[in-house]
């Protein structure tokens, strides 16, 4: 399993205290990340999202294909769809989950309390009730608020 610290890594975009060459020799395994988008596929700012993500894995050493493969589903903001979704994402045993909102984490949060979850673009997560706090998440959801308080 990776820990929260990679996970953030991975995904945030921000340097772990590790080198790059380092992680990337730690295991040959085939790591899955699964994304669960919001929008629909065809959407130009999904697809712009997706692509500056492939992009920042990249810099950080992982490529879809090589060492990594991405899972994306799109829900097209359909309620139901989120929760279809969120439950076939789960079933191909991802290393992590990126949530693209708060429907999709809500959804993920509903069908999986052990895969590491890293949310963006969402509101106000301690409102909601998907983490506890802001500097102590808890359990498997992480990530980035919409917002900046001040």
């Amino acid at each position: 399993m990776m820990r929260r610290r990679e996970v953030i890594s991975l995904l945030g975009g921000t340097v772990a205290t590790w080198p790059l060459a380092v992680r990337a020799q730690q295991s040959e395994r085939m790591r899955r990340i699964g994304v669960l988008m919001s929008l629909a596929a065809d959407d130009p700012e999904g697809q712009a999202w997706l692509l500056a993500f492939a992009q920042g894995l990249q810099q950080l050493g992982w490529t879809d294909g090589r060492n990594a493969r991405i899972d994306i589903r799109w829900a097209a903001g359909d309620t139901e769809r989120f929760r279809a979704l969120a439950a076939e994402l789960i079933t191909v045993r991802p290393d992590v989950i990126l949530a693209s909102s708060g429907p999709a984490l809500g959804a993920l949060l509903r069908v999986s309390r052990a895969v590491p979850i890293v949310f963006a673009r969402v509101a106000d997560p301690v409102g909601a009730g998907y983490v506890e706090s802001l500097a102590r998440p808890g359990r498997n959801a992480t990530g980035f608020i919409a917002y900046e308080y001040g």
